[in-house]
């Protein structure tokens, strides 16, 4: 069979497939990722293959994870989130305080009403960039300062402490099922769901043709505003069910609670593959981006490099994450108009 009939090889042979693997994002982040973990490992073999180790890798980048699925779907729309961090922290705080003063509260009503609160505050934040017409980035710093001054008020001096929450809440942070913390596998569960979402349904279809191109998206007749203001009410959604992962993982909650994961989500998302000007990216790659991100930071750790060199490393991802997108679609761009000339000759 030829292959131009089997439609399964290209002109130079090779499975059609196999080169679509081999220029993947995600395959590139796994690669990274067995390296960091056999660099460390051979330092510390505690790391990994240890109970406690093998725990804390699949059970750290959990809260990171959902966050950063949200703040993927917002810049598919070439928008972007900055208030997730200050979300999670209100979130977090306020599934510890429903179940400290109202003990015996069913714990499925707290992840109802937390995950209503993030969907609120993403609500606002996508009304004022959809409909008011501001950019995002003014926008969703302006409201990381006020939700994080709302958390700062109401919380105080006060914190969330493990004897405050219903010990099966405090286990389901710590359980594991086959050696898979429950709070990854939910973090899974919610990543299948998305990524189906985005690569199967008109909707995720459209939010992929608004950060395409939003002037063509409105004359197609596309409810951009519509789309735009939904990818803000996911993302508030996920980063409050986040809050609540967070509370069960940690048993703890103050006002501090989510500083600096707006900066990681933007970077998830980034190395993951979402392209920064939006209309490109998979939720796989968002997800293994967090995992990257955090598996990066607890290996310097365990090295013992400084949290301000692990900063740094994470601010070097996404500038040589952005870079590669730009060199990638320049490079794209000149195959693009090489194969147009030589068609036209």
């Amino acid at each position: 069979m030829s292959n131009a009939s089997s439609g399964l090889t290209t002109g130079r042979g090779a499975p059609e497939w196999l080169k679509r693997v081999a220029r993947s994002r995600e395959l590139s982040i796994i690669i990274v990722l067995v390296v960091i973990l056999a660099f460390t490992t051979s330092a510390h073999p505690t790391f990994l293959f240890s109970p406690d180790g093998w725990r804390e890798f699949l059970r750290t980048p959990s809260v990171l994870i959902l966050i950063a699925v949200g703040e993927g779907i917002v810049i598919i729309t070439r928008n972007i989130d900055l208030s997730v961090g200050s979300i999670l922290g209100l979130t977090a705080y306020f599934a510890g305080y429903l179940m400290a003063t109202y003990p015996g509260i069913p714990v499925i009503v707290v992840i109802l009403l937390t995950v209503i609160l993030g969907a609120i505050m993403g609500t606002i934040n996508g009304l004022l960039v959809a409909f008011f017409k501001v950019p995002s980035l003014i926008i969703t710093l302006g409201t990381l300062y006020a939700y994080r001054g709302i958390d700062v008020l109401w919380v105080g001096s006060n914190n969330i402490v493990p004897s405050q929450l219903p010990q099966g809440f405090v286990n389901f942070g710590i359980n594991q099922l086959a050696s898979i913390p429950y709070i990854m596998i939910v973090a899974v569960i919610v990543v299948l769901i998305t990524a189906w979402f985005m690569r199967n349904r008109r909707t995720g279809r459209e939010f992929y043709a608004v950060g395409s191109d939003p002037d063509a998206a409105v004359l197609y007749g596309l409810p951009t505003r519509k789309l735009v203001l939904t990818t803000f009410i996911i993302s508030g959604t996920l980063t409050g069910l986040s809050g609540v992962i967070y509370l069960a993982a940690f048993a703890s909650a103050d006002s501090q609670v989510g500083s600096g994961y707006e900066l990681q989500a933007v970077a998830a998302a980034v190395v993951g593959g979402v392209a920064i000007l939006g209309g490109s990216g998979t939720i796989w790659g968002v997800a293994l981006g967090a995992l990257l991100l955090q598996t990066i930071s607890s290996a310097l750790n365990a090295v013992g490099i400084p949290s301000l060199w692990q900063q740094a490393v994470t601010g070097i991802f996404i500038v040589g994450a952005i870079a590669l997108d730009r060199a990638l679609f320049l490079a794209n761009l000149r195959r693009s108009r090489s194969r147009s000339v030589g068609s036209s000759k």
